[in-house]
């Protein structure tokens, strides 16, 4: 087994070997890679990979980005970032423009204090660093001003000093979104010194993972076997990529070395092989009715031998449908897709992606509801204008009459149904989506939706159009959008290597989360609209394998 460190610095921000001196130091540590992550900068990247062409070693572009989370600094790490993509080169300007500006204020302010300190003086001391209060220390300490760095901060530097310039403020979703978008993978780092305690921390991580976290330091210099223990644990439960580091600086960190940290850290090679694989496997979500599946409810030969291909290749497949998770089984077991030997897995987005669902394992990954108050004031609503409305439990439907309407759905759907009005005596949980229903007058569907938009329930609530006859209601958080993020973030596969694919209003989000967003040419026109690429083929002539050929494999 080999060994690797993903979380140093170099003196390009606060540390004090350069870029070509810590590969070298690397290779004389014997790790397998390395990943420089200087404070808020990528100055020292391109000498680094040019460096390292032809060394034993793999270099990993990567930095580590200074937020604020609760009034407390939080930094997330990005790793394997394309640092010349235009997206992360317009925030990074913007980023270091706001610390230049702080950095005149405080030089400013100490000034103030009877200090002879320039912010041109600072540079020309630290050439080529990001300056930042370390090199404010040194500075102070070099000209007697101070008798040791803790003075520098205790006097002056410290965030409760008088003298001290906060930087803008940075959150830590902006930076996952950054980082995401030029491909790199956002990991908290060092999470336990931020003194947040078990329970805080644990709503720090569940908005970070909502936010697109992908991974954790699970490693880090400072840890107790406990601490360790602790941040796998974390990672394990929000399906997070471990990571971990020495956090490296050089000089500026006494007694704290590359690899090895304060003499315990290892850091397992099979670390790296995680995050890679997650930047290369591929994602494919598709809605089912009128795109995977052609009208007779299946797929052909053709279609069910591609699929087959992208996941024997460790490619994922994901079911996306109104349908209830009973109902995409069904679909599934139809389709004859699983194998045992598959490297790949299937997943499901039930009900709109209110249910996320591992097909594999059988096993819930993600769910949201609608209330039960919620629901029945919906039920209520359609009752009055006489638009059939249903729901769903884990085995039946409950239809609000025996009429045409659920006559027409139960031509497609196999699940029983019952017929009531009350949901409090009909459902176990909270439902996970409601459907209503009008097989010939699509406005009056579009009356009810602009009276439940109107409503008070619509903060919470979601109203999409299937198909012409239905409309469909889930919770906000729920959606075809949001389950392909969310997915994305538990399997984990890097957004950057999803693919939608959809023909229907519903279908959107989807669409637009997705790296590609594919609409069927037999679908709506407003989903077109917001496609990327139009299928030449329908689902009823193999237009899901043009999708695969052209986008997954």
């Amino acid at each position: 087994m080999g060994f690797v460190d993903l979380h140093t610095h170099s003196r390009c921000s606060d540390g004090t070997l350069t870029p070509r001196e810590l590969v070298d130091y690397a290779v004389e540590k014997g790790l397998d890679a390395v990943a420089l992550t200087d404070h808020d900068t990528v100055d020292g990247l391109d000498e680094l990979m040019e460096y390292a062409k032809g060394k034993p070693i793999e270099v990993i572009p990567g930095i580590e980005y200074s937020t604020e989370y609760n009034n407390r600094d939080v930094h997330i790490v990005g790793l394997f970032i394309d640092h010349k993509a235009p997206v992360f080169q317009e925030y990074l300007t913007r980023f270091k423009q706001s610390r230049t500006d702080r950095n005149y204020k405080l030089c400013a302010n100490l000034r103030g204090a009877g200090l002879d300190i320039t912010y041109e003086a600072l540079v020309e001391a630290f050439p080529g660093a990001v300056i930042t209060r370390a090199h404010y220390a040194a500075y102070l300490l070099d000209k007697g001003y101070v008798k040791s760095r803790n003075e520098a901060f205790e006097r002056y530097l410290g965030d409760n000093t008088p003298y001290f310039v906060h930087r803008e403020k940075v959150t830590p979703e902006e930076v996952i979104e950054v980082t995401l978008k030029a491909g790199g993978i956002p990991i908290l780092a060092h999470p336990t010194l931020y003194k947040l305690g078990r329970e805080q921390l644990d709503v720090l991580v569940r908005r970070l993972k909502d936010a697109g976290l992908m991974g954790i330091e699970c490693y880090y210099s400072t840890y107790t076997p406990s601490e360790e223990k602790q941040m796998r644990a974390l990672a394990e439960e929000y399906n997070l990529l471990p990571s971990g580091g020495s956090d490296f600086h050089g000089a500026n960190k006494p007694g704290l070395d590359l690899a090895v940290g304060y003499g315990k850290l290892s850091v397992p090679d099979r670390l790296l092989t995680d995050m890679k694989k997650a930047l290369t496997t591929r994602i494919l979500f598709t809605d089912l009715d009128d795109t995977l599946l052609n009208t007779q409810k299946t797929i052909s030969e053709k279609t069910r031998d591609k699929i087959i291909e992208m996941l024997s290749k460790g490619n994922h497949f994901v079911l996306a449908s109104g349908r209830a998770v009973n109902s995409i089984l069904d679909v599934l077991d139809v389709l004859d897709i699983q194998r045992s030997d598959s490297a790949g897995k299937i997943y499901m987005a039930a009900y709109n992606g209110a249910v996320i669902y591992d097909c594999t394992a059988r096993t819930v990954i993600e769910q949201y509801d609608v209330p039960i108050s919620t629901a029945q004031a919906i039920f209520d609503m359609a009752l009055k204008k006489g638009i059939h409305i249903q729901t769903y439990t884990d085995t039946h439907i409950i239809s609000c009459a025996e009429d045409k309407e659920i006559a027409y759905y139960k031509k497609a759907i196999k699940t029983p149904y019952k017929v009531a009005t009350d949901l409090s005596k009909e459902l176990v949980h909270p439902p996970f989506k409601l459907l209503a229903i009008d097989i010939d007058d699509r406005s009056r569907l579009e009356d009810l939706r602009r009276e439940i938009e109107a409503s008070e329930f619509a903060k919470d609530i979601t109203c999409a159009f299937s198909s012409s006859r239905y409309l469909e209601f889930y919770n906000k958080k729920a959606g075809k959008g949001n389950a392909l993020r969310n997915l994305c973030s538990a399997v984990p596969v890097h957004i950057r290597n999803s693919v939608a694919a959809g023909d229907e209003e519903n279908d959107i989000t989807m669409l637009e989360a997705a790296t590609v967003g594919v609409c069927m040419v037999n679908g709506s026109p407003i989903v077109k609209k917001h496609a990327d690429y139009i299928t030449e083929h329908d689902n009823d002539h193999d237009g899901m394998v043009e999708i695969i050929d052209k986008f997954i494999l």
